[in-house]
């Protein structure tokens, strides 16, 4: 990684508000991360097969696929601010339909699926909000740093989250279910208090509704550039992604229990953390676009070696790594997309990475069970590592003006 120090004068945390967004963020994370551990344990205890993780994931997934691009014309056309604050509010109504559950021993796993899916259509309407909302609070000369504090700060809570939620699960999941539901009401009121408000975009001459509401998805599909990253990322983590599986690597293959999930839960964050936090000091400048493949690379070769470790020490390692290379990717990718794109469309192509990020997480934990199920636990995890490296290749072809972004802030609309 070819990096420089960032200029004296650039300085992303001297802005108040982004200050407090990312605070907002911080225990938005957290939040998530608690809920969880204490939800994906709940299930597989009930359940006992890696299939009804892989639900899991498909009931977030299915809300954030019908309400993503909608939400996206959504945060073009209203204060962004306001949309965060209410989403909050909707997963603050969700942790407390798990809290219900959890005080009732609802030994069944249809209600878990049932929240899960209110909780991702809120979770839908935040993520274009947020993602196009950083540009606003930063002048654009910071956006990278931005960028990077952002995913470090989120990353940091991811590496908290698990491990709390696994800490505190031993006194009871109601516990877990309670914190998140303060915490996501916090972050409405943290939300609040942000004084920068988003421009409200009249609508496009001469287009329809459906027009307006899509045309995020015209706008990436007509940039090589956006749509290379954002399918690169999908792919890859679509096969590659193994968080789904901890649960079984935790309970069945490791034998570490609900605090040793969360553990294999936080790795993946330390690393992306750790990159975060480098990259906000000092600046990725050169050959980003091959940096982003190269990372990508070792992503896949890090969930293999996971998938074939019986080591508790050596499946963390491989954790760490996996998420370490990751956050470059996101980086890369997160920057290249809000710079290449007018603030006017930023909500609907916020969208379509909100979207094109939801497959590869949720629906990736439904493939993950789904696999696992087939071939069985360990096969599936590899096979997905291995199939990373064929996309990561096949892609480095397909996109060529990908491989040869060089400088970050020379990328415009």
């Amino acid at each position: 990684m070819d990096a420089s120090p960032a200029p004296a004068n650039s300085n992303a945390l001297s802005h108040r508000d982004f200050r407090r967004f990312l605070g907002a963020a911080f225990l938005a994370i957290l939040a998530t991360q608690i809920q969880s551990v204490a939800v994906s344990w709940q299930i597989y205890a009930i359940a006992r097969t890696p299939l009804a993780l892989g639900y899991a994931g498909l009931f977030q997934f299915l809300p954030m696929m019908a309400c993503t691009i909608p939400a996206g014309h959504l945060a073009d056309r209203f204060d962004r601010r306001l949309i965060l604050v209410v989403s909050n509010l909707l997963t603050a109504v969700a942790s407390g339909g798990f809290l219900i559950l959890a005080l009732t021993h609802t030994a069944v796993v249809w209600p878990y699926y049932v929240v899960l899916t209110m909780f991702g259509a809120a979770r839908a309407f935040a993520g274009p909000a947020s993602q196009s909302f950083v540009p606003l609070l930063v002048p654009q000369d910071q956006f990278p740093q931005a960028v990077a504090w952002a995913s470090s700060t989120s990353q940091v809570a991811v590496i908290a989250g698990p491990a709390i939620g696994g800490a505190i699960y031993i006194l009871g999941p109601a516990v877990d279910y309670g914190v998140c539901l303060i915490l996501f009401v916090t972050i409405a009121i943290v939300m609040m208090g942000i004084r920068s408000r988003s421009a409200r975009y009249e609508a496009e001459a001469d287009t329809t509704v459906f027009m307006r509401i899509t045309a995020g998805i015209a706008y990436v599909w007509r940039k090589p550039l956006i749509l290379g990253a954002f399918s690169l990322d999908l792919f890859a983590v679509l096969l590659g992604g193994a968080t789904a599986l901890l649960p079984v690597y935790a309970r069945d293959i490791l034998h570490v229990g609900p605090l040793g999930l969360g553990v294999l839960r936080s790795a993946p964050a330390l690393g992306a953390a750790t990159i975060g936090l480098a990259l906000g000091q000092r600046a990725l400048s050169r050959r980003a676009g091959l940096a982003m493949f190269a990372c990508v690379a070792i992503f896949g070769i890090a969930t293999i070696v996971f998938g074939l470790s019986r080591n508790f020490a050596l499946s963390i390692a491989a954790l760490f790594i996996l998420g370490a290379s990751d956050m470059v990717s996101v980086y890369v990718r997160t920057t290249l997309t809000q710079l290449a794109t007018p603030d006017a469309m930023r909500g609907r192509v916020s969208a379509v990475n909100r979207l094109f990020v939801g497959a590869s997480n949720e629906l990736g934990e439904f493939e993950s069970g789904v696999t696992a199920t087939w071939f069985g636990t360990v096969p599936a995890v590899v096979i997905g590592g291995v199939g990373t490296l064929v996309i990561v290749a096949v892609w480095y072809w397909m996109f060529p003006s990908l491989r040869e972004v060089d400088r970050l802030s020379e990328v415009t609309p």
